[in-house]
């Protein structure tokens, strides 16, 4: 017999599907968002391949395809993973931030990934940084966390820049290429 994990968000209960932050606007992905996506990720392939198990190879259409019916079915049933795309004011996208719930109960997790061109501007810090201020004000969320291989200093250093506190380090399976088998929990709690 299997157990399922207990979710953290009771059905109903979502983050918004859109968040204005100044000059950066967070919102649920659209279907018109397939192309822009997909010139995103490909752009960036080189950056983030090497962290992201999702992106052995360069993106497809249809891969995107296939993660926008992902995105669309997880609206608003509180089922799994709550994907934003992240953009200038011109529209452009800038990168991406979820909000997964997968970790069971009063917990949920937070990933993230930065276009290349715009990497190093503090999007994914300030985009992190209010995605954990909406999570941690859901009914039934007490704690956010972020989860990156200990090679990885840039996503370790967005934990950190936004008061999270180091948990544990441990082994894990490598599952992306430049991954060192050794994973950080990243806390941020209520």
């Amino acid at each position: 017999m299997s157990i399922e994990p207990c979710s953290a968000l009771a059905p109903g209960v979502v983050p918004p599907e859109r968040i204005e932050l100044d000059e950066l606007l967070l919102r649920r992905w659209q279907p018109e968002d397939l192309l822009p996506r997909l010139e995103a990720i490909n752009a960036s392939f080189d950056e983030i391949h090497p962290w992201m198990d999702w992106l052995a190879e360069p993106a497809t259409l249809e891969s995107q395809r296939a993660f926008g019916r992902e995105t669309d079915e997880s609206w608003p049933s509180a089922a799994g993973s709550f994907n934003f795309g992240i953009f200038a004011a011109d529209g452009s996208v800038l990168g991406a931030v979820g909000l997964h719930d997968r970790l069971g109960s009063r917990a949920v997790e937070i990933g993230y990934w930065c276009h290349t061109a715009h990497s190093g501007h503090g999007v994914i810090t300030r985009s992190a940084a209010a995605l954990t201020r909406i999570a941690l004000a859901l009914p039934g969320v007490d704690r956010v966390e972020i989860h990156c291989d200990e090679a990885n200093v840039r996503s370790a250093a967005v934990a950190r820049r936004l008061g999270y506190r180091l948990d544990r380090i441990e082994p894990r399976e490598k599952r992306a290429p430049a991954e060192s088998g050794r994973g950080m929990y990243w806390i941020k709690e209520r």
